[in-house]
Parts: C-alpha cells; sequence; structure tokens
C-alpha cells in the first residue's frame, strides 16, 4: 500500500488509486463511496464545519504583501481563539487586486476580497464573523449549486475582468490549494491518465490530441498530436518528454503562475504525453529565478510519486515514468528547443540547425517531444472531453483558449485565459479596464522581444496564430505589454533590441553582429547631437536608410528560431510608427518625451524669479543669469539630466 503524502488528509494511496480509476471509468457512485462521500465534499469545500481562509500566495501576491497579510491574520485567529482552516493558493489572476484574501463560512459562498493588507486583516475579520460583508474589499462571491449565496453580493465572474474570460487551463489557479494532491483529484484530478492507461492506445491518444487541434502554446503553434506521432513512430528503447517552463519574455509569468497554482495539472499533462509517445523519463525545465514553482512541483511530484501516479507501473498499468526538474539558469536563448537540450545535457545553450528535429533526435541523441506548461496543462481535459470539447472554441485554425499576461499601462493586471479569436480590444478595454489616467491607447507588445505591436488601427483584430502575423505580431508564449501616448515606440524598439543583443548566444554571425549594430543604430538616432564627433551624424543618416535592410538579413540567415524574429520589435514599429522615426532622425526631437538625451528644457522668463537654485545644481553649468533676473539655459551644454526641473520651486523649468 502506498504511503499518504504529507499534509494529505483523505485515506490512502490505495483509495485515490480506486476513486481517479473508478470516476474515469464512469462510476461516480464507486469513486464516491471509495473516498467517501463527506470527504469528497470537504474536498471540494461544499462542506465546511470552521471558516477557511483562502490567501493568494502565489509570487505576484506574496510581492504585493501577502506574506504579512498571512502573518497578521494567523495572529488575528490566535488572539480571538477562532478556529478556522488557512489555505496558500495560488493566483487567481487578478494581480492588480492583490493581496487576495478568500473566506468560507460554514453553509456559506466563498467571497473574495481585495487589496487585503496585513492593517485590514483585523476589520475584515471582524464583519465576517459577525455575518457583514465589508463593501470596500469586495471583489465578489464564487457560484455554488449547493451553498447558500450572501444577498445583494455580485458574483467574481461577473466581475470585468473574469467575465469574458473562459478559464480552462486556469480553472484551478487561486481556488485549490496547490500543496493538496487530494484536491486536485476531488475536482476529476488524474482521471484523464486512468482513462488513457485503461482504455487507450498510445496511437488513440495522439489521434485524439491532434484531432483537438491543440496547437503548441509555446509560440510556434506547431500542432500537438501531430509532434507526438513523429516522436511515436521514431524506434528508440529509450524516448523523453521536456516540459518546457523557461519563460524569460520580459512581461510574461504564465508559466510560473499555472505551477504555482495548479502543478499537478502540468503533471497529470506530462504523463499523458510521455505515455502517447513512449517515454520513460520526462524534465522539467524551469529557470531557477522561480523558487516557489519549483518547490510546489517538488512537493507535487512526491505526492504523485506515493499515490502510485507517477513513477513505476503507474495506476497498475505497466507505464513508468520518472519525473525530473532541471533548473535552467535564466538564459533567454534557453527557451529554444534545441539550446534547450544542450543545458540539460550540461552543456552551454546554444542551438543547432534543424534537421534532425528533437522528435526524431533530441536530448542524449533520442526521440525527444518538447511542449511548454501550458500546453501540457491542456491535455487531460481534451483526453477527458474529447477533441469536439476542446475544438468548439476558437477560430478555424486556432482552438481551444489562450493564456495571456497582461501587464503595462493598463488598470486591470494579471492572467487571464481567453477563446482563441478574441479581440485586442476586448482583452485590453473590457477585462484590463483600458489605460489608467484617461490617457490615449497606442500599441500592444505581444510576443515579447520576438514579437511586434498592435497599433490601434489595429485593435480589433482577433488574436490567432494566422491573423496576428498579417500584422507583424505572432503569439508568442502570451506575453501582452500595453503601452500608453507616453511611450516612445523607438525606445521601445531600443529596449527590446538591447535584450535580444545581450541575450544571443553568439553562435551565428548575424545574430550576434546584426543585432549589436541594430542597437548602435537605434542609439545613434536618440542621441543628441551635443553628443555626437566627427562624423558622426553623417553616419548616423547612413546607417538608418540600411535598417531596415539589415533587419530583413538577420532574419532570413540566423540559425534558429530567437534569432530569425530577433528583428521583429524594430520592424513592427517601422511599420506602424515611421512618423516617430522621422521625428527622431530628421528633427532630433521625442513626440512622446521619452528619451532623454532629446529632451529641450527651457525657462519660462514670467515665472522665473531668478534664485539662482537651478544654476547651482546644474552639473554642466548650462544655466546662466543673475540673481532675482530670468535665468536661461544653453542648448548646446545641457545634459538633459532635468535636474533643473527637479529643483525649480516656482514651475519655470518646461520640456520640449
Amino acid at each position: 500500500m502506498a504511503k499518504e503524502p504529507k499534509g494529505c488528509g483523505c485515506g490512502n494511496g490505495h483509495q485515490v488509486m480506486r476513486y481517479v480509476t473508478l470516476a474515469a471509468s464512469g462510476d461516480l457512485a464507486g469513486a464516491a463511496e471509495a473516498l467517501g462521500q463527506e470527504r469528497l465534499a470537504s474536498l471540494r469545500r461544499e462542506v465546511v464545519v470552521r471558516p477557511v481562509i483562502f490567501v493568494g500566495a502565489g509570487t505576484c501576491g506574496l510581492g504585493a504583501g501577502a506574506g504579512k497579510t498571512l502573518e497578521a491574520l494567523r495572529k488575528y485567529l490566535a488572539d480571538h481563539g477562532v478556529q478556522a482552516d488557512v489555505a496558500e493558493v495560488g493566483c487567481i489572476g487578478m494581480c492588480s487586486a492583490e493581496p487576495l484574501v478568500d473566506v468560507q463560512l460554514p453553509g456559506r459562498t466563498r467571497v473574495s476580497f481585495r487589496g487585503v493588507t496585513e492593517d485590514k486583516i483585523g476589520g475584515l475579520m471582524d464583519a465576517l464573523l459577525a455575518g457583514r460583508i465589508p463593501g470596500d474589499l469586495l471583489l465578489g462571491q464564487f457560484r455554488s449549486e449547493v451553498l447558500e449565496p450572501w444577498p445583494d453580493v455580485p458574483f467574481i465572474d461577473e466581475h470585468p475582468f473574469f467575465a469574458p474570460q473562459m478559464r480552462r487551463v486556469l480553472v484551478n489557479c487561486g481556488v485549490i490549494d496547490p500543496s493538496q494532491i487530494d484536491e486536485y483529484v476531488a475536482r476529476g484530478g488524474y482521471q484523464a491518465l486512468a482513462k488513457a492507461l485503461r482504455t487507450m492506445t498510445r496511437e488513440e491518444v495522439c489521434k485524439l490530441v491532434e484531432e483537438s487541434g491543440l496547437r503548441g502554446r509555446g509560440g510556434g503553434g506547431f500542432p500537438t498530436g501531430t509532434k507526438w506521432k513523429f516522436a511515436l513512430a521514431a524506434e528508440s528503447a529509450q524516448k523523453y518528454l521536456v516540459c518546457n517552463a523557461d519563460e524569460g519574455d520580459p512581461g510574461a509569468f504564465m508559466d510560473r503562475a499555472v505551477i504555482e497554482g495548479d502543478p499537478h495539472r502540468v503533471l497529470e499533462g506530462m504523463a499523458l504525453a510521455a505515455y502517447a509517445i513512449g517515454a520513460s523519463k520526462a524534465y522539467v525545465y524551469i529557470r531557477a529565478e522561480y523558487p516557489l514553482a519549483i518547490a510546489r512541483l517538488v512537493s507535487a511530484i512526491e505526492q504523485a510519486r506515493q499515490y502510485g501516479l507517477l513513477g513505476e507501473n503507474i495506476l497498475e498499468s505497466g507505464f513508468n515514468l520518472q519525473v525530473i526538474i532541471k533548473q535552467g539558469a535564466g538564459a533567454f536563448v534557453c527557451g529554444e528547443e534545441t539550446a534547450l537540450i544542450h543545458s540539460i545535457e550540461g552543456k552551454r545553450g546554444m542551438p543547432r540547425p534543424r534537421p534532425p528535429f528533437p522528435a526524431v533526435r533530441g536530448l542524449f541523441g533520442k526521440p525527444t517531444v518538447i511542449n511548454n506548461v501550458e500546453t501540457m496543462a491542456n491535455v487531460p481535459e481534451i483526453i477527458t472531453r474529447g477533441a469536439g470539447w476542446f475544438s468548439s472554441v476558437g477560430t478555424a485554425k486556432s482552438k481551444g483558449t489562450k493564456v495571456f499576461a497582461l501587464s503595462g499601462n493598463v488598470e486591470r493586471t494579471g492572467l487571464l485565459e481567453v477563446a482563441m479569436g478574441t479581440t485586442v480590444r476586448r482583452i485590453v478595454f473590457e477585462i484590463g479596464g483600458g489605460i489608467p489616467g484617461g490617457k490615449a491607447y497606442k500599441a500592444v507588445q505581444m510576443g515579447g522581444p520576438s514579437g511586434g505591436c498592435i497599433p490601434t488601427r489595429h485593435l480589433d483584430i482577433e488574436i490567432d496564430y494566422e491573423s496576428l502575423k498579417t500584422v507583424g505580431a505572432m503569439m508568442g508564449s502570451g506575453g501582452l505589454v500595453v503601452m500608453d501616448e507616453d511611450t516612445c515606440m523607438v525606445d521601445v524598439a531600443k529596449f527590446f533590441m538591447d535584450f535580444i543583443q545581450r541575450e544571443s548566444c553568439g553562435k551565428c554571425v548575424p545574430c550576434r553582429e546584426g543585432t549589436r549594430r541594430m542597437l548602435e543604430i537605434l542609439q545613434s538616432i536618440t542621441r543628441a547631437r551635443r553628443n555626437e564627433t566627427g562624423v558622426q551624424a553623417l553616419e548616423r543618416f547612413k546607417s538608418v536608410m540600411y535598417l531596415t535592410r539589415l533587419a530583413e538579413v538577420i532574419k532570413d540567415t540566423s540559425l534558429c528560431g530567437l534569432g530569425q524574429s530577433a528583428p521583429n520589435p524594430v520592424l513592427s514599429t517601422l511599420r506602424w510608427f515611421r512618423e516617430e522615426y522621422d521625428a527622431h532622425m530628421y528633427d532630433r526631437h521625442c513626440p512622446a518625451g521619452a528619451c532623454r538625451e532629446l529632451l529641450l528644457y527651457k525657462i519660462h522668463p514670467e515665472d522665473c524669479k531668478g534664485c539662482t537654485l537651478c544654476a547651482k545644481k546644474c552639473p554642466a553649468d548650462a544655466i546662466m543669469g543673475a540673481p532675482k533676473s530670468p535665468h536661461y539655459i544653453i542648448p548646446d551644454k545641457c545634459i538633459g539630466c532635468g535636474t533643473c526641473l527637479d529643483v525649480c520651486k516656482f514651475g519655470a523649468v518646461f520640456v520640449e
């Protein structure tokens, strides 16, 4: 009999195995009897005998102060002698509202509250234990078919952030305790694995996934089932599966949040994929900068192993699977699958030419399938519900849902999941709540450093793999960075090019040298004339003429997909914001006022009192004027540091 995982409250591994197997076969009554009706209801939070307080303790929540909230909560419960259960859950997605605290009282639905910092715990708990819902912190209540709802409290799925979403991958995130395998099992977890191992051949699993239309959610969008078929057909005594959790895009945090909030869903998807291709060993390649996600994975793997859901003879089917965590060192290039393979092998993470593709010759020279976290998390419900269920949403060529990380200049940042085909406008303005401060939308950067910008004129484009390419963007892993009118698009291109240049592995000349040259060109057109010497001004004009041509050469000749997509941020901003490049080039002016060197500082004579403070603080001695008389700035000496603007007490200094 398997040992009971530490911290689990249900019977033992044998009971869970029996429950999962019976549920997968459709015998729900027998499954409930195997685990126990009362225990099952308790794990689903359909029955609680004392208050349960859920604290969003994912990385985003902890960054917002959830750790201090937890301390204050435990102190409150101890000081007031309140018997309650405290559960640390993952991120439900609304990161801008963290720290999030949910409370469920016996017989009543679960209610979520936003912005619950440590100083607000006392008032919140006093009100709830007295039977009142404090409206100032209220986010909404969860729906339940068996629990009594709170009167006059809106449901959380009606909130503008959640209403347009279709949560499939994220269904458990922020809801269940990710450290408890029992809660995942009670909500249908591992039933897909039991179904596949007991009733389906490897070929049938591959075919079902192929028919569903699931495409790789890591950026390339290659059909998942087709990739699995290639690996299955490859003859080898040893095959490998790799889950790529090495998201390195600025603004991307989907994989981290899914693993932190629902690690067993990822493990079940990996087990299904490994069974489908005939692999007995799997790796999770995850960056070491994700300590909480790694800790959750380590715990989940051990729990699944002790319950007989990983390891030897899984569910007594004869299928074996060992899952190993490999921590990466944060190299962006290791997101590319062949570089990732080299890193796992202990080599320097550098891409290699393809073919042969990893599905034929991959890790340690053996057939290997590499899918990212979101792809794996989609698989269990495809097996459980069928290909038609998955493909019932989405577009003609992009089926299912997509998880996005929404950040930047938008009211509600966080993690969201929508059906393929949802418009950019709906995500930014409906789910995200629009641009703060009444400012205008300018663009959204999609696909990270390898992606492109979507301007105002294309706000109504439907998001799928094909349509985004028509406007110079790409799906990527799912990062969405919103920019407002104060954003300089030349500066954005320079930021991403600097990132790409530093993260280039240096193996091929076009990427290593080409991206450096592109960065130098962008730096030159955001440089003030006073900082140029000799013929640099002439070289500046000449180099810009070759910017597009250089970008195309890099795309055509780089070794790997990262190098081939490296020029995308520049090409995209050039395409949609050419006027900004022209202003920088010909007028040495930044319309958004973001490029410091191009800012022109001036003093209003009528507002200047001649206090001399600005002249004294100016590091370049660029400000002249007699005491108690209006001062002025010498443009050729000004270095654009902004000190004068900061120290002026009379509002006399302004920027053009």
